[in-house]
C-alpha cells in the first residue's frame, strides 16, 4: 500500500531522547515511530538516512517495537529509490534543502511532509519564508499540531507572500503547502497509573492521605518552558483557601531536569519564599520510574505554560491518559486538547501590538539569543494567577470532580490522541498527497520537469559557480600518460599520508585509483583518454575523470601536449 505509506527521514536527533537528550521534539518523534510501527497499515517500513548507523538505529527501533514486516534502507543521496513509496516524512518543518534536492528529479517525483514543533526559533521562521520561494509544491504538507500553531504558520506565510509580492510585483506566487491540523499522539497504555509507585511517591514527599498533590512533568527552566513564580503564588493563594475547607495540605511536585544547575537553586528559593504553606518537591525527569510515579501519585496535573517555545503540550495528554484532571494555561495546543470536561484552562495575555517589536528585532539581528528572546517574551506573558488559584481550590476540594474529570480525560486521550487514532490521520494525509501527485503527473507541464542539478541556485555544481577561479578546466578528450615515479610512494600510500580517511569522505577507493593509473601506464608513451581507460577497465568515465584529476594533482599522470 505505497499510497498510504511514507519513507521516514531518519536521524537519531529526531527520535532518540534517551541517547540524544530528553526534549518534547524527541519524545514526540520516538512516540510517533512507536505508533507508526504498531498501527501503520503498510507493507514495508522505509528509512532514508545519511549513514548506515542511522539505518541500523531505525532497524533497532523497529525490532524493539516488534516489527516483522520488511525494512528497506534508502540512501539519502539517492532518494528516488524510495519508490513506490511517494511521500517523504520529515521530523520537523519541511527543509528547503529537501525541496531543492527533489527538484533535480522533478517537482512531482515525490511529496514531502513535515511537522511543527517549536516554531519560535529564527531557523524555523526563516524556513517558513524560504519554502515560499523554494520549489515547494502544493502536494507538500506541513502538519500543524494545533489550531493555534496553524494560525501562526499561516500568518508567517502571509507576511512572506506580502514581501514577495512587493519585491516581485506581478509575479505569480506558488500555492502554499497543505497545512492540516493533526495532533501529536501518545501510547495511552504507557500511562496507566501504577498505584504502588504512586503510594511510594506520596510517602517519599510526606503527603498525608488527605493531602492534595499537584504535579507536573516538564523541562525545568523559566526561560524555555514556564516561569514557576506565578504558579507558586497561585499555589499559596489556593492553600490558604483549601485549609478553610478541612485542612488538607497542598503539595507541588516538579518532575523534570535542570539543564542549568542555577535554576534548581532559583526554583527552591522562590518556592520557599512565595508558597511557604505548600510542600515543594523535586523528582528526576530522566528516570522513567519517577515520571510514572509522578503521574500515578498526583491528584491534579498543572501546566502553567507562558512560553513561545511550546506549540502543542504533550505532557497534559500524558496526564489525561493517566487519569488526572488538568489545570493548564489557555495557550497554543491546550486550547484544543483541554476541554471543560477534562480540566480547566486559565486565561493568558501577551503584549499588545508595538510593545514587543524591539525584542523581535534584537533577536532577528543576533543581539539576543533564542533563550533571551523567549525569556523576555515570557516576562511579558501572564496568566491569571487568581483564576489559577480558584481552579486549584475547585479541584482540591472536590475529589468526585477530580475523579470524573480524570475518567473523561482518559477517554478523551484514548479517543483522540492515542497513536492508534493519529497514525491513520497521517496515512490519510499521505494518501491525499499521493493523489495530488498522480493528478499533477497526468496534467504535466514544464514546472514538473527535472531541473539540471548543476544549475540549482542554492548549490550549483562547482564548475558553474566557480568557473572564473582556475586557469582552465579539464577536457575529457585530452591524452594522459603515466609519469615515472621511481621509489616515491604510490597512490595508496599517498592517500594514507594525506589522511583523507579522517573526514570519512574518499574521492574513490585507493585500489580503484591504482587500477586507473595502471591502465594509463599500460597505454605507454602515447597515453590514453579518460574514455579509452574507462572502456579498457569497464569503469564509469566520470569515475576515471575524477581519479585522473587526483593523479595529476600528485604528479602520477601528465598531460601530453
Amino acid at each position: 500500500m505505497p499510497a498510504t505509506n511514507a519513507a521516514i527521514w531518519f536521524s537519531a536527533d529526531g527520535y532518540d531522547p534517551v541517547r540524544m537528550g530528553i526534549n518534547g521534539r524527541r519524545v514526540a518523534g520516538e512516540g510517533f515511530l512507536r505508533g507508526f510501527f504498531a498501527h501503520a497499515d503498510v507493507d514495508e517500513f522505509v528509512s532514508l538516512a545519511h549513514s548506515q548507523a542511522d539505518h541500523a538505529a531505525f532497524a533497532a527501533m523497529a525490532r524493539a517495537a516488534g516489527v516483522t514486516r520488511p525494512l528497506r534502507a534508502v540512501r539519502l543521496d539517492a532518494p528516488a529509490a524510495m519508490a513506490p513509496v511517494e511521500v517523504l516524512n520529515y521530523p520537523a518543518p519541511i527543509p528547503v534543502s529537501e525541496c531543492w534536492r527533489r527538484a533535480a528529479h522533478g517537482a512531482a517525483a515525490w511529496a514531502i511532509c513535515g511537522v511543527t514543533h517549536t516554531t519560535a526559533t529564527r531557523t524555523v521562521m526563516q524556513t517558513i519564508f524560504d519554502i515560499r520561494s523554494a520549489p515547494q509544491m502544493p502536494w507538500d504538507a506541513l502538519i500543524c499540531t494545533s489550531n493555534a500553531v496553524q494560525a501562526s504558520i499561516r500568518r508567517l506565510m502571509e507576511l512572506a507572500e506580502a514581501h514577495l509580492a512587493d519585491r516581485f510585483p506581478g509575479a505569480p506566487l506558488p500555492s502554499r503547502p497543505l497545512l492540516p491540523v493533526i495532533p501529536l499522539g501518545v501510547v495511552c497504555d504507557d500511562f496507566r497509573p501504577d498505584r504502588d509507585l504512586g503510594r511510594q511517591m506520596r510517602d517519599r514527599i510526606g503527603a498525608a492521605p488527605g493531602d492534595v498533590v499537584a504535579v507536573t512533568i516538564a523541562r525545568l527552566t523559566p526561560d524555555e518552558k514556564f516561569d514557576p513564580l506565578p504558579l507558586f503564588l497561585a499555589m499559596e493563594l489556593a492553600a490558604a483557601e483549601v485549609r478553610m475547607f478541612g485542612g488538607a495540605r497542598l503539595h507541588l511536585v516538579f518532575c523534570g531536569q535542570f539543564r542549568e544547575p542555577l535554576w534548581q537553586e532559583t526554583f527552591a528559593g522562590a518556592a520557599a519564599r512565595l508558597m511557604p504553606s505548600v510542600g515543594y518537591h523535586l523528582l528526576d525527569g530522566a528516570r522513567p520510574e519517577d515520571r510514572k510515579a509522578t503521574l500515578s501519585g498526583g491528584d491534579i496535573f498543572v501546566f502553567p505554560i507562558d512560553n513561545l517555545q511550546e506549540t502543542f503540550g504533550l505532557a497534559p495528554i500524558e496526564a489525561m491518559a493517566a487519569g488526572l484532571p488538568v489545570i493548564v494555561t489557555d495557550w497554543d495546543g491546550m486550547k484544543d486538547t483541554v476541554t471543560p470536561d477534562v480540566g480547566i484552562r486559565v486565561p493568558t495575555e501577551m503584549p499588545r501590538a508595538g510593545l514587543s517589536t524591539y525584542v523581535s528585532q534584537r533577536y532577528l539581528g543576533g543581539t539576543d539569543s533564542y533563550v533571551q528572546y523567549v525569556g523576555q517574551m515570557s516576562a511579558m506573558t501572564r496568566f491569571d494567577v487568581p483564576a489559577f488559584a480558584r481552579a486549584l481550590v475547585t479541584l482540591a476540594t472536590d475529589a468526585d470532580l477530580r475523579a470524573r474529570m480524570g475518567a473523561m480525560g482518559q477517554a478523551r486521550a484514548r479517543a483522540l490522541y492515542d497513536w492508534a487514532v493519529v497514525i491513520p490521520q497521517m496515512q490519510a494525509l499521505w494518501a491525499e498527497q499521493a493523489a495530488m501527485l498522480a493528478h499533477a503527473r497526468q496534467t504535466g507541464g514544464p514546472a514538473l520537469a527535472p531541473r539540471n542539478p548543476a544549475h540549482l541556485p542554492v548549490g550549483p555544481a562547482t564548475d558553474e559557480m566557480f568557473a572564473a577561479y582556475p586557469t582552465t578546466r579539464a577536457a575529457e578528450t585530452r591524452r594522459l600518460r603515466a609519469v615515472a615515479t621511481g621509489d616515491r610512494p604510490g597512490p595508496r600510500e599517498t592517500f594514507a599520508l594525506r589522511n583523507y580517511a579522517m573526514r570519512r569522505r574518499l574521492l574513490d577507493d585507493p585500489a580503484r585509483i591504482e587500477a586507473i593509473l595502471a591502465a594509463f601506464a599500460a597505454a605507454g608513451p602515447p597515453g590514453a583518454t579518460e574514455a579509452e581507460v574507462a572502456a579498457a577497465i569497464r569503469y564509469p568515465v566520470a569515475s576515471v575523470g575524477r581519479a585522473a584529476l587526483w593523479l595529476l594533482k600528485y604528479n602520477f599522470l601528465e598531460e601530453i601536449p
